[in-house]
C-alpha cells in the first residue's frame, strides 16, 4: 500500500468512527430513544432517594396508586447543574418530601426494577413548581420547558 492510500484509508475510518460515535451520543440524548411520548405520567408521591450524578440526576418515589399502595418509580432529571438553574438542589428534595411529577413513561413498561419516567416538571410542598430540566430530543412541547418557547 502506497503513502497515499494508507492516508486515504486512514481518515476514512476516522470518519465512519467519528459518525458512528455522534449517532450514539445522540440516541443516548434523545427523549424518543427510552421515553414515550403519548405516554404522559403524574405521579403523586414522597421521595425515597435522589442520585445526585451525571450525565442525569434521578430522583426516586414511591408514588401513590389508586388502592393506597405504592409504587416504585425512578423520574430521570436533567443534569445536576441544569437542575441547580431551575431551583431544585440535593435539599429541595429530601427522602419523605410529598412531590407531585408530571412527565412521560419510558417504552420499556415492565417496571423492573422500578418503573422509569422522564420529569418533566416536579411541584414542591408549597406548590412551587419548577422544571426538571430533562425534556430532551423529541420530547412533546407543553411549555414546561423554558427553551420551548
Amino acid at each position: 500500500m502506497n503513502k497515499k492510500t494508507a492516508i486515504v484509508a486512514t481518515a476514512v475510518a476516522a470518519a465512519l468512527s467519528a459518525v458512528a460515535a455522534g449517532g450514539a451520543a445522540w440516541a443516548h440524548h434523545a427523549f424518543a430513544a427510552e421515553f414515550d411520548g403519548k405516554a404522559p405520567v403524574l405521579l403523586r408521591g414522597k421521595v425515597t432517594r435522589v442520585e445526585w450524578i451525571n450525565p442525569h440526576a434521578w430522583v426516586h418515589i414511591a408514588a401513590n396508586n389508586p388502592d393506597g399502595t405504592t409504587t416504585a418509580w425512578m423520574v430521570e432529571g436533567g443534569t445536576p447543574n441544569t437542575l441547580l438553574r431551575a431551583g431544585i438542589d440535593r435539599n429541595s428534595l429530601r427522602p419523605g418530601t410529598e412531590i407531585i411529577v408530571r412527565g412521560y413513561q419510558s417504552k420499556d413498561k415492565l417496571c423492573r426494577p422500578a418503573c422509569k419516567a422522564n420529569g418533566r416538571d416536579v411541584t414542591l410542598p408549597d406548590g412551587k413548581k419548577l422544571f426538571m430540566g430533562s425534556s430532551g430530543t423529541g420530547a412533546p412541547k407543553d411549555g414546561s420547558d423554558p427553551t420551548d418557547r
